[in-house]
């Protein structure tokens, strides 16, 4: 906001800082507005790439300094890789193609915040918020929500913080939803349905009698059984075009079982293992998913793909925070948070749309070379400087060639 007030001079610091902070405007329906807007264009995207739509659940942290900020506390920072003081999101992404938005976000209210009703009172947190949510219920939240709106999506997908919860999956069963839920390496599968029951005590056996339940055979690590098996078990597939050829991987889906250890029966799951074939046949880490839809439903090409989508809500956050400033805010009250956010997601609808309108002209238009845009058009309206305009749309187009000419040779080898 200092930036802000320093180019356009003529509103004062602590107007901008009123705007954010204290103005009663309502972020939801600013957000609200984006995911009707944002669906609108998903529909016109699936019709011409005949592609499903994914409604993409991920959390994101922003990295704070002291205890004022709403929601901060020490936690895990994805973008840090490790506990930090941070403020952590879960967000929302529509997602179809190639073409992705942000269209929903709550803010996460770590245990330490919604037991002190003073410091949740300081930060303007309404009393109906200071109740103590996880990120998988906090998401079930976002996709009542977008569904209550009647947003289209074929199914819905989530890193292992989603998938290692049974409680998630069990939410998404029951709304029957499909899902595509990345899960980590350690997680237990049956190959075969287990009966899970009290065991009966053996005559004569010293101890207690058993009250806890249990399966009647023995479960596996997912890595120990990829590595298990046999070449002729993975399947080669084609999976998108990238700006590096085709985006190959070796596939392998079977039929499982998991169970938490608490419901009375497993649940029955497809298990997707993808494992990405990098340039020169360097093969990249394994992924592990599990989806409630089964081997007659999609094939495991069509798995892969659904599992791979996840890639683009990892580029909204990178997008919106190095060029939209996501991450970059100075701002402490709940209110605050959400209306940042929202404007954040203003913008990005604006530049997805930027790039939609211009795709024939200019094909490869990124989120960056429409922000660049944008700021030059601004300082060419304020300065009257029609020859820079000119020299930053000339520098995108040297630059979309050569990107291009790039592509271009590694299809070449890989048509």
């Amino acid at each position: 906001m200092e930036r802000i007030e320093e180019e356009m001079g003529d509103i004062e610091y602590h107007r901008y800082q009123h705007f954010i902070s204290n103005s009663p405007w309502d972020h939801r329906a600013v957000v609200d507005r984006v995911a009707y807007q944002g669906d609108e264009i998903m529909v016109q995207e699936r019709l011409s790439q005949k592609v499903p739509t994914a409604l993409i659940i991920d959390e994101s942290a922003h990295l704070k300094r002291g205890n004022k900020s709403v929601g901060v506390a020490r936690q895990y920072a994805g973008v840090a890789g490790k506990v930090d003081n941070c403020q952590v999101g879960v967000y929302a992404s529509l997602c179809t193609g190639t073409r992705s938005c942000l269209i929903d976000e709550r803010l996460y209210l770590p245990e330490s915040w919604c037991s002190d009703a003073r410091r949740c009172q300081a930060a303007g947190i309404p009393e109906d918020e200071q109740v103590f949510k996880t990120k998988p219920q906090l998401a079930l939240e976002m996709i009542d929500d977008v569904r209550e709106k009647g947003i289209y999506f074929d199914w819905v997908g989530g890193d292992g913080l989603y998938g290692n919860t049974s409680e998630f999956a069990r939410g998404l069963d029951e709304r029957n939803l499909l899902y595509i839920l990345d899960i980590h390496k350690n997680q237990h599968i049956y190959l075969s349905e287990p009966t899970i029951a009290i065991p009966e005590k053996v005559p004569g056996q010293r101890g207690p009698t058993p009250t806890r339940l249990k399966a009647n055979v023995p479960s596996m690590r997912v890595d120990k059984y990829a590595a298990e098996l046999a070449k002729g078990q993975w399947q080669k597939v084609r999976i998108r075009k990238t700006s590096k050829g085709w985006l190959k991987a070796y596939v392998h889906v079977q039929t499982v079982w998991v169970w938490d250890g608490k419901e009375p029966t497993a649940r029955q799951q497809t298990l997707i293992i993808r494992q990405d074939i990098r340039q020169e046949n360097k093969k990249s880490e394994i992924k592990y998913s599990l989806s409630n839809g089964s081997l007659e439903q999609y094939t495991p090409e069509e798995y892969a793909y659904f599992q791979a989508q996840r890639y683009w809500v990892e580029r909204d956050f990178q997008n919106a925070k190095s060029e939209l400033a996501m991450s970059d805010y100075q701002i402490r009250k709940w209110r605050a948070w959400h209306h940042h956010h929202a404007i954040v997601f203003m913008a990005m609808l604006f530049m997805l749309k930027e790039r939609i309108t211009h795709k024939l002209h200019y094909p490869l238009m990124s989120i960056r070379d429409a922000r660049i845009l944008v700021t030059t058009m601004i300082a060419r309206t304020m300065l009257q400087n029609e020859p820079d305009m000119l020299r930053q749309l000339d520098l995108m187009v040297k630059r979309h060639k050569k990107r291009q000419a790039d592509m271009d040779r590694h299809f070449l080898r890989d048509p």
